[in-house]
């Protein structure tokens, strides 16, 4: 017989494509996951990984069995999400995936009031890209995501994925001290058309979001330094290399040599909870859902 936990594994791998994304998922070491696999492979008798490169990839027996593994985690989801809802009260396990800085603004504090008003729930975060969140709810390698998005790039939700608003974000231009813009009450999108930028790599929503702004103002940005982390964005401008768009929640605060400044119209982006229609049912879901929207009502969000 097939050992599910050796099943959720591979099943992790296909999802991240690699062993070390499948353990930060699983909340394993990466030589745990690898031990799974081989311990699969021995009970298959057959190879179900081969090497590319520095990575690894599915071989087609693994591609199948992987897909049977995600229906058959499904079934185990069905099961321990009716057993919870018959007690009435939130318990096991539950995977919350967030964007970076709701990673650290929002989910502390969510995480803490769970831990308190729910002992038996085990609450466990992993920092995803908002861009794949919404994937690996509706694969079911994650329970609950921490999504956002903004005006002009809706966030798709899939056949099967419910959401639920937590709440806006605003967003402000950061500048450095001693800019021509500082002490203005208001800066509109237009007047920006000569500034250095900094912002998030392309692919991310922040990225693809400043741009497509920008252009719809009239103008291409000139981007010149681009960095993931919005703490390191904010060294940047406060270096006084360039401006950027950074949102207000777990930006902290900011450094001397950074001011911000309102835009008019005032960025903003929508913070969601995301999670599958067939845990909905689910007490954890519930509780953490909630927890999320008061949550995000104390971290300042609208």
């Amino acid at each position: 017989m097939l050992d599910l936990s050796r099943l959720r594994a591979l099943h992790a791998v296909s999802v991240h494509g690699s062993v070390a994304g499948a353990a930060t998922a699983l909340g394993y070491t990466a030589s745990a996951v690898s031990q799974q696999i081989t311990k699969l492979e021995r009970e298959t008798r057959t190879t179900l990984l081969e090497r590319r490169g520095r990575g690894v990839a599915l071989t087609e027996e693994a591609v199948h069995l992987a897909a049977t593994a995600q229906r058959l985690l499904a079934i185990v989801e069905q099961a321990e999400t009716a057993l919870e809802e018959r007690r009435g009260l939130p318990t096991g396990r539950l995977s919350i995936g967030a964007f970076a800085s709701a990673a650290r603004g929002l989910l502390p504090g969510v995480l803490a009031s769970l831990a308190r008003d729910h002992p038996a729930l085990d609450a466990r975060l992993t920092e995803v890209d908002p861009h794949l969140s919404v994937d690996l709810v509706a694969k079911g390698v994650i329970d609950l995501a921490v999504a956002h998005d903004w005006d002009i790039a809706p966030l798709p939700a899939p056949e099967g994925v419910a959401q639920a608003v937590i709440g806006d974000d605003r967003c402000d231009l950061l500048v450095p001290k001693g800019h021509r813009l500082v002490g203005r009450s208001s800066v509109r999108r237009e007047e920006l058309a000569k500034e250095r930028w900094v912002c998030q790599p392309p692919g991310t929503v922040c990225h693809d979001w400043l741009v497509r702004t920008l252009r719809a103002a009239g103008y291409e940005p000139d981007i010149r330094h681009q960095a993931e982390e919005n703490h390191t964005q904010v060294a940047l401008v406060a270096a006084g290399l360039g401006v950027a768009m950074i949102p207000r929640l777990g930006r902290g605060t900011l450094p001397r040599g950074v001011v911000a400044v309102r835009l008019d119209p005032l960025p903003v982006r929508r913070l969601y909870a995301l999670w599958r229609t067939q845990a909905a049912r689910r007490p954890a879901i519930t509780a953490a859902v909630a927890a999320l929207q008061d949550g995000g009502a104390g971290a300042g969000l609208l």
